[in-house]
């Protein structure tokens, strides 16, 4: 089987002030963000992995670094947030699950390993981090099940924070997809992961990946313990 795997890094990225796409910062090991993650995808994956990317603001610098993936236009990058870019996606998938990363987070290989098994069963879920609860980073509830059932910025209670690593199993795809074509522009995905638990009872599972290096850079701060957690 091949693995369909999705970088969204269509963003600005103007938090972080760089005149260049935000994937394409360097890191202390030499590496931009984007080359760690298709690295990592490579290490896990194999062959097996078709990687597609989601660009917008300054594409032709991604496209040029990366020639061999393959390549969605978000061509409203700067008008819309993440549920368009996954959406558009999702649009352009194949049969079967699409395992997603946001084109931000810096991690330990190790972290797709885990999560593999979950892709081979085609069991949707959500990377978490339940170390940490950050007021700007997108947070999650659970309901009786242990599934996810709250999944956004504001909510409360949280039990931990989404990494920016999640899958969405192939019986999954076409609700998440539904829901994500009425989000609003200014919506991220999360909102249209919720709305499909919500309205379509989709079952997603919190993976907790909180032993493991994953930082999702907004912020020059965050990069610094990027770079730190490299170094290591």
């Amino acid at each position: 089987m091949n693995y369909q795997i999705t970088i969204l890094a269509a963003g600005m990225g103007t938090r972080l002030g760089r005149p260049f796409p935000k994937p394409l910062t360097p890191l202390v090991d030499g590496r931009t963000i984007m080359q760690q993650q298709i690295e990592n995808v490579e290490r896990v994956f194999g062959d097996k992995a078709r990687i597609s990317i989601v660009v917008g603001f300054k594409m032709e610098m991604i496209m040029e670094t990366f020639p061999r993936c393959i390549y969605i236009y978000n061509e409203e990058y700067d008008q819309t947030n993440t549920s368009k870019s996954l959406m558009r996606a999702l649009a352009s998938s194949f049969d079967g699950g699409v395992l997603w990363l946001n084109g931000d987070v810096v991690f330990d290989a190790n972290l797709l390993a885990r999560l593999k098994p979950f892709v081979d069963r085609d069991q949707s879920f959500v990377s978490v981090n339940t170390a940490a609860v950050g007021e700007e980073e997108v947070k999650y509830t659970v309901d009786a099940t242990g599934h996810i059932k709250e999944l956004s910025k504001t909510v409360k209670g949280a039990l931990g924070e989404a990494v920016g690593i999640n899958f969405i199993s192939g019986s999954d795809k076409a609700k998440l997809l539904g829901e994500l074509r009425a989000c609003a522009e200014s919506d991220y995905f999360e909102r249209g992961l919720e709305t499909a638990i919500e309205r379509h009872g989709v079952k997603i599972t919190p993976v907790d990946i909180s032993d493991l290096f994953a930082v999702e850079v907004d912020f020059q701060e965050d990069l610094d313990r990027a770079n730190r957690g490299l170094a290591k």
